[in-house]
């Protein structure tokens, strides 16, 4: 089969050479953006979007088409005024009027979620959960931690369990939650690690809720231990229909090797990505708003980079808007929150390299885009050898540029069940820090669509 990302990359080059030859034809921009959307590039598909529309106002696709563009970016009040023009201009139309109430009620609900937040005793979940006295019901008969403690039994055994489609009892999973809390509330911004002559670690870069693919990885590589030490590179849930799986999974290695075993940040664990890709949506299908809210709270605890024996930095997305970030200036990011819309804590969750020198607007709408000349200049000043990144799906799961500089891994394969992409892991010695990537392909899951939880504003947009 010909991957789908192939078939958007052709659709791109093709209208664009169409818009060359007629660049008034709203319909190429407008079918550009769907390609653009497909392949998570929001920011140049806000702007074909808009550019049909600057071409034809009364071409309707295009308000639908900026709409969900400006979903996918979190700009929810972008979004409702298009699907009010749409609403206006077609009074009619069902599907119209749905998707208009629907991010209506997105933007009245973010509105109260500003209004809470603003409010300065915000509480954590925690404070009004009494996990002690949570009975675990007797017809259960799944895993339970062990005098509140994860071991390796318990991990075996949920793993097991998860494999089966089978739920977590929510007393465990508030157990592990409150856990982890604690113990990434401890860690710094950046973590720092040493590996020894001996010691070997495995990076593994976005997993996207795709919990078949993470046991493979297990399988492949070995489980977690104190001698077979991992570091994700963030974005362990959205998209894939798994995500509670995965997460669970991860946060309960933490807890058993929490010197061992490393969690970063992606820009997918934040509250606007969860509500339009899935997670949220699994989280109360599965469990409740309540426990969302605490995986949010968690969320905000991932440190956001590890450098590895002062040579090799690690984060999800990239390098930096300006010159002169230094990792002191990592350690600094007082990262409890969300992302901000710019500056160095974004750009960790969102930036992307470049082929080109300097840098460019990004393709995604948030962050930048840096050269290899960016890449060499923050290495330079930080002494540092080379950089791993995630966050772009790549045909062979790996990707090495920048004259080896920047090195980007991604283990999520056939990524949303349609990209055809391998999914790799990289290898890193203690005794030279050269990368060793080790490839590997999809497995069967479960029949549960990618997306099955995700918003139904963007299940449409991407029809």
């Amino acid at each position: 089969v010909m991957s789908q990302k192939k078939d958007y990359e052709n659709a791109i080059k093709y209208y664009t050479e169409a818009l060359e030859l007629n660049p008034s034809n709203a319909i190429y921009y407008s079918n550009r953006s769907l390609a653009y959307l497909r392949t998570e590039c929001y920011g140049y598909a806000l702007a074909d979007a808009t550019k049909a529309l600057e071409v034809d106002k009364n071409y309707i696709k295009g308000y639908y088409r900026r709409a969900t563009s400006n979903m996918a970016l979190g700009k929810f009040k972008a979004a409702l005024k298009d699907y009010e023009t749409v609403v206006r201009v077609r009074p009619n139309d069902k599907d119209a009027r749905m998707k208009y109430q629907e991010c209506n009620k997105i933007v009245k609900q973010k509105a109260f979620e500003r209004a809470i937040a603003s409010d300065e005793t915000k509480k954590s979940v925690v404070d009004s959960l009494d996990i002690e006295n949570m009975t675990i019901e007797d017809d259960y008969v799944g895993p339970k931690l062990e005098d509140s403690k994860v071991t390796l039994t318990f991990m075996k055994e949920m793993m097991d369990w998860f494999k089966d489609q089978k739920k977590l009892h929510r007393k465990c999973a508030y157990q592990i939650l409150v856990q982890v809390k604690d113990v990434l509330s401890k860690l710094p911004s950046l973590v720092e690690i040493t590996l020894k002559e001996t010691e070997k670690i495995t990076i593994c870069g976005d997993t996207h809720g795709q919990y078949y693919d993470l046991l493979n990885i297990f399988k492949l590589n070995g489980l977690p231990s104190e001698t077979n030490p991992y570091l994700f590179n963030g974005d362990f849930v959205d998209r894939g229909s798994f995500s509670v799986e995965v997460i669970l999974t991860l946060f309960g290695f933490k807890l058993l090797y929490p010197d061992n075993f490393h969690l970063l940040r992606g820009n997918h664990e934040t509250d606007n990505m969860n509500q339009m890709y899935g997670f949220e949506g699994e989280v109360k299908a599965k469990y409740t708003a309540q426990m969302f809210q605490l995986f949010s709270e968690v969320f905000q605890w991932l440190p956001l980079a590890q450098c590895i024996n002062s040579k090799v930095l690690v984060m999800h997305g990239g390098l930096f808007s300006e010159d002169g970030v230094t990792l002191e200036d990592l350690r600094k990011i007082d990262r409890n929150r969300q992302p901000p819309d710019s500056g160095p804590m974004c750009d960790l969750l969102w930036s992307d390299p470049q082929p080109q020198n300097g840098r460019s607007i990004s393709k995604r709408g948030v962050s930048c885009q840096f050269g290899p000349d960016v890449t060499e200049r923050f290495l330079e000043q930080n002494k540092l050898d080379f950089i791993v990144r995630s966050h772009e799906v790549k045909a062979e799961g790996y990707e090495v540029t920048h004259s080896g500089k920047c090195i980007t891994v991604f283990s999520a394969p056939n990524y949303c069940d349609q990209m055809g992409n391998k999914g790799a892991y990289i290898h890193l010695r203690g005794s030279d820090l050269k990368p060793e990537f080790h490839q590997f392909t999809a497995v069967p899951h479960p029949n549960v669509k990618p997306m099955a939880y995700a918003n139904t504003l963007m299940q449409l947009g991407m029809m």
